[in-house]
């Protein structure tokens, strides 16, 4: 059995939508950053940066922390969703959440969000990363189904990103290859399922 502890966030969203993807049977432990149980003495020992996800699979006797490398733990034990063929260009769109889409978005939803008006400069700042992001994604996806060619990974991490257009303050019909690539992804049976599985039940946001 898999244990999940994770949060409605979309570093928590990826890998419970990855796990409904893979259709591995898994165990949800709800870790309420709202209430900073992240920080709990417990959670401490399992995430040393206490942050969530933490994945432990018992069949293999190992806890994995960081959403990047419990993706690619999960990705490679079920040999799936990191296609040979397109291997290191999966491994190039994965890397480009884990290093531009995640920490890019990840301010912009504090500075406009959560903690709007306070900086104008961040605000702008984040704003500017945000264009950048969607931009480069529109290209990509230009002539593309998937990010990678064949649906991967490297949608999976992406997409719960996207899925916060609104706090984004990004107008996803201004990027309709994305919009197409969103949409499409919205659909499939494991992400609706994965979406919702953790912390605050929302609907998936469409344009």
């Amino acid at each position: 059995m898999i244990k999940l502890y994770s949060w409605s966030t979309p570093n928590g969203r990826k890998i419970s939508i990855l796990l409904e993807e893979i259709g591995s049977p898994y165990e949800v432990i709800d870790i309420n950053i709202d209430k900073n149980e992240q920080f709990a003495k417990k959670f401490s020992k399992i995430s040393p940066t206490n942050k969530i996800p933490v994945l432990e699979d018992k069949e293999n006797n190992i806890k994995i922390f960081e959403s990047g490398a419990i993706m690619l733990y999960l990705a490679n034990k079920h040999n799936c969703f990191l296609n040979k063929i397109y291997y290191w260009q999966t491994i190039e769109w994965f890397m480009f959440q884990m290093t531009q889409v995640g920490p890019y978005l990840g301010q912009a939803h504090q500075f406009l969000h959560y903690n709007s008006g306070k900086s104008k400069y961040a605000e702008l700042k984040y704003m500017e990363y945000s264009k950048r992001v969607y931009s480069t994604l529109e290209k990509r996806l230009e002539k593309l189904e998937y990010l990678a060619h064949n649906y991967s990974i490297a949608d999976i991490a992406t997409w719960p990103w996207v899925a916060r257009f609104e706090i984004h303050k990004i107008n996803l019909n201004n990027y309709p290859n994305v919009l197409k690539w969103y949409k499409k992804i919205a659909l499939r049976p494991a992400v609706i399922k994965g979406y919702n599985v953790s912390g605050e039940k929302n609907k998936i946001p469409l344009p």
